[in-house]
Formats: structure tokens, C-alpha cells, sequence
């Protein structure tokens, strides 16, 4: 592939997993916020993607890598959360004491639903969404890496043996 197809691809995929994060979210499966985290990232790689498109050598792909690797990285942090590996201190892994209020109190706030951290909202094959973009995310990562190599092989850098 070359190194414009690869950061197509790496860009595109961003692309489609934040398009199928909003999908899900317009289907009725409301992002919780470690949800949220994962999206910024992909963001981010897809501005990387269409900088990298005008702009040569590999500084640009490199941070699409790392980009994508931050995503895939938080998919991880937030797949051992639902799967209670670990606990992360943040208002949405619940644990929270609701002691101190009345029932009258609780019935009486209008607050927006609260989507948890540590609850799998839906999975495929026993994989959850945050699993699901931790792989793809990682997979981008590889893109990324090639399109940095491409771009570096181009511009005649190579690496010192």
C-alpha cells in the first residue's frame, strides 16, 4: 500500500469507529464517560489523517500511531473496568453512597441518565464495545506505523543499522 492509501485507512478507520459509536448512541446505547475518553483520540487522528494527506514525511503519521494508540490504550483501561480486572477512581464505576439521601430526595432530582463504566452496555461474541475499539484501535496503530515508514522511505530517511 502507499503511504497516502495508508493514512486514508488509518484516518478512515477512526472515521468509521466514531460513526459507529454515534450510531449506537442514536440506537438508544448512551456513551458512559470513559466512552467519551475513547472517541477524543479518534478525533484527533482524523485531523491528524487530513494534515498528513498535504504535508510530507513521517512526524504526522507518528502522531496518528500514537493517537490510535492512545484510544486502543484506554479501550484496554476500559475493558478491565467492565470486567472488574481493576477499578479506576471516576463518578462513573457507581460504588457511590446514596445513604445520606431520602427517598423523597432521590425521587425528586430530574438528572440526565447516568450510564456506568462498569457495566457492558452491548457485546459481540462476548467482546464489548470498549474491547471492540481497543482491537480496531490497535489495528489502526499498525497503519499508522506503515504509513510513518512509507513516508520516512520517501523522503529517503532511513534507519542507522
Amino acid at each position: 500500500m502507499t503511504r497516502t492509501s495508508l493514512i486514508l485507512a488509518a484516518a478512515g478507520g477512526s472515521a468509521a469507529l466514531l460513526a459507529g459509536a454515534y450510531l449506537f448512541q442514536a440506537l438508544g446505547y448512551p456513551p458512559c464517560p470513559m466512552c467519551w475518553w475513547q472517541r477524543y483520540p479518534h478525533f484527533v487522528a482524523v485531523a491528524i489523517g487530513a494534515l498528513a494527506l498535504v504535508a510530507r514525511g513521517p512526524a504526522l503519521p507518528w502522531l496518528g500511531a500514537m493517537a490510535a494508540l492512545t484510544t486502543s490504550a484506554i479501550g484496554v483501561m476500559h475493558t478491565g473496568v467492565e470486567r472488574g480486572w481493576w477499578t479506576i477512581q471516576t463518578s462513573c464505576t457507581g460504588g457511590g453512597d446514596l445513604g445520606s439521601l431520602s427517598g423523597a430526595d432521590l425521587l425528586s432530582t430530574e438528572a440526565p441518565r447516568i450510564v456506568m463504566c462498569d457495566q457492558v452496555a452491548w457485546s459481540l461474541f462476548g467482546i464489548s464495545m470498549a474491547s471492540w475499539n481497543a482491537i480496531f484501535s490497535a489495528v489502526l496503530v499498525v497503519l499508522w506505523v506503515l504509513a510513518a515508514r512509507a513516508s520516512a522511505t520517501s523522503r529517503g530517511v532511513t534507519r542507522a543499522a
